[in-house]
């Protein structure tokens, strides 16, 4: 009955992030590929959802005040005036939040969606399976900077959005856009009465002098933008599924339609623990950037010492997408698959995240990304692990010798 499926289905391969993950599972191989944490949740978080569920809220629910906490929250942070009543759609986390705004924008057949390549490879399939057309627009590197002519040049009259792929901050990249670039990119929604659709999972966590700006917040993009974000990346509970759009009412209102017929409601304990988590104290989103700061350094560091040649600091967010040096004479798929093998260290190849459209490029198998949300233990095993690999030449890599590198803890 295979041949009975779907097209989208058919197309919908299995990842590079996915395939080496399994591989990195059957060697037992330290993971800096997938970007979730593997240290605790915050304690005050977890008992909420634990007071929850010994308190029987385990049935369909939607709480109402994640929608009042995070109206005033937006409202702070971005200036924006929201209705917490009408404006906010609690999800299945920020995948399902941005699945079910596409299905709301996305409503004839052969509408066009700019992207920002590279891009987290989620995007696609949820527009395809709208029956939309992703359409890429190359970011320039080594800084992933916006190229305002090539991106102005993506629209045709058939563009019916703008999806911002986790650009607050971006993955895989960690880049944080300026406000210029964000204002190139409203002024062109709006001559071209276009959505815009954010992910904004990465809002709290941005380095050195960056800062997150809302697209909604920008002249004249409230009305047309929806945000998508959730509690996974700011709060470590990958799991959990608590996610948010964020529009208009009119657009709230048919994602909402959208969200009850998919998946009825997001799940109730971890509803409850939100109401705990959103209102955490300023000290707790300090703590978070300083923590994964340093956690940030001490990955580029190990890089560093292993060969690399950093020419992009992330600004945000807990990846490195790093270049191979042009003296390996590896591709991004050869040097993961000896980094797991002979290492035990798990990351993605980049080129999973670039797309067909641009495949001419050289430098789209040259990159590799590497996770850095993981506890101390966990980037101490991968700095062991590299530095042997480095010491005994693999990959024709000499580096600095076991005993002549130091790392600090993150």
């Amino acid at each position: 009955m295979e041949r009975r499926l779907s097209a989208a289905s058919r197309r919908s391969a299995p990842s590079p992030i996915q395939q080496l993950s399994h591989l990195a599972q059957r060697v037992g191989a330290v993971n800096l590929a997938e970007g979730f944490p593997d240290f605790p949740a915050p304690l005050h978080v977890k008992a909420a959802a634990a007071a929850a569920i010994a308190a029987d809220l385990n049935q369909y629910r939607h709480v109402q005040g994640i929608c009042d906490i995070l109206a005033e929250t937006v409202k702070r942070d971005h200036g924006l005036d929201v209705d917490p009543l009408t404006d906010f759609v609690i999800c299945c986390g920020q995948s399902e939040a941005f699945a079910a705004a596409i299905f709301a924008s996305i409503i004839d057949q052969g509408d066009e969606v700019l992207l920002f390549d590279p891009a987290y490879e989620t995007y696609e399939t949820c527009i395809e399976l709208a029956r939309g057309v992703p359409v890429y627009v190359q970011l320039d590197p080594p800084s992933w900077t916006l190229n305002e002519d090539k991106f102005l040049k993506s629209f045709t009259s058939r563009t019916k959005a703008v999806v911002l792929n986790s650009y607050f901050p971006h993955n895989p990249t960690g880049k944080v856009f300026s406000k210029e670039e964000l204002l190139i990119i409203a002024q062109a929604c709006q001559k071209m009465d276009c959505f815009a659709i954010t992910d904004e999972v990465y809002e709290y966590i941005t380095y050195d002098e960056n800062k997150h700006i809302s697209l909604a917040s920008l002249p004249g993009m409230q009305e047309r933008t929806i945000i998508t974000s959730s509690l996974s990346k700011t709060y470590s509970v990958t799991g959990w599924r608590i996610g948010w759009a964020c529009a208009a009412a009119s657009i709230a209102s048919a994602i909402r339609n959208i969200h009850v017929k998919l998946t009825d409601s997001a799940p109730a304990p971890f509803q409850e623990a939100a109401l705990i988590a959103l209102t955490s104290t300023p000290d707790y989103y300090k703590s978070l950037k300083k923590d994964y700061e340093g956690r940030r350094d001490f990955i580029l560091q190990l890089l560093r010492d292993f060969g690399f040649h950093i020419t992009f600091k992330p600004q945000g967010s807990v990846f490195v997408f790093a270049e191979l040096p042009r003296s390996w004479q590896l591709s991004d798929i050869d040097f993961v698959t000896t980094l797991i093998k002979d290492a035990g260290v798990a990351a993605v190849p980049g080129r999973g995240f670039f797309h067909r459209c641009c495949d001419g490029e050289s430098y789209h198998h040259r990159y590799v990304r590497f996770a850095f949300c993981k506890g101390d233990d966990t980037l101490k095993a991968a700095a062991l692990n590299m530095r042997k690999l480095a010491g005994r030449g693999g990959m024709g890599i000499t580096g600095r010798r076991e005993d002549q590198t130091e790392f600090t803890s993150p």
